[in-house]
């Protein structure tokens, strides 16, 4: 599996939907899981974007999937990356060429 880090603004119509029914956060996570992915962490965070979470996935293509079925809903924005952990990446400049 590999790792992403997504991370999500709300828009108009998902603050709406969020102040009404703060419960839908846990519903949208198992349609991710659903699709495929697997949460490891999620933060609600204060900035540009309003959360952050980092999950693990089979393919670029199941991510691909979640990314466009979630913002294909209108109440969120997406931004989606791969990402290393730090010993993957020491390894990989490490590596003999």
């Amino acid at each position: 599996m590999a790792t992403y880090i997504m991370m999500t603004r709300l828009t108009d119509e998902g603050r709406k939907t969020l102040k009404e029914r703060p419960q839908r956060l846990e519903e949208v996570n198992k349609e991710i899981e659903a699709m495929g992915g697997r949460i490891s962490s999620q933060y609600a965070i204060l900035g540009e974007w309003d959360f952050v979470t980092i999950l693990d996935a089979p393919s670029n293509e199941v991510v691909a999937r979640i990314s466009v079925e979630m913002g294909a809903r209108g109440t969120v924005q997406l931004t989606t990356m791969p990402a290393m952990t730090l010993s993957s990446f020491i390894g990989m400049l490490t590596a003999p060429k």
